[in-house]
């Protein structure tokens, strides 16, 4: 069962990674800090969706999967506007070491929220 755990996390991982550094258009970058914004929405609706798919593999059961996935989409979703919006108000950029304080603590939620995830399904 450890074993299955850490492929989970780790294939949610890659997920993040794919989706939040390969996979990311500046419209879905600039619209993270508008709520509400449909750029911003779908950018959080691919990591939900993502996520689902990787449960299914795991947990067998769809509606799970797909509550499991919705929850990765709300809590990114509000983890990104924060983010974003910290940034924005401060005027933090890629020069500022701010920018790279709140990009980690960022990244740190979204970790946070996977081993949350996982440790609520198993």
């Amino acid at each position: 069962m450890f074993t299955s755990l850490y492929v989970l996390l780790a294939a949610l991982f890659i997920k993040h990674w794919y989706i939040d550094f390969v996979n990311q258009s500046q419209e879905e970058i600039i619209g993270k800090g508008i709520y509400g914004n449909a750029y911003g929405v779908m950018h959080s609706i691919k990591h939900g969706a993502a996520t689902a798919i990787i449960m299914l593999f795991f947990v067998f059961n769809f509606e799970v999967a797909v509550l499991v996935g919705f929850l990765d989409f709300l809590i990114h979703y509000h983890i990104d506007w924060a983010k974003t919006n910290i940034n924005n108000r401060y005027g933090y950029t890629a020069e500022m070491p701010k920018f790279w304080l709140w990009l980690g603590a960022d990244q740190l939620a979204h970790a946070l929220t996977y081993l949350w995830l996982v440790w609520l399904l198993f």
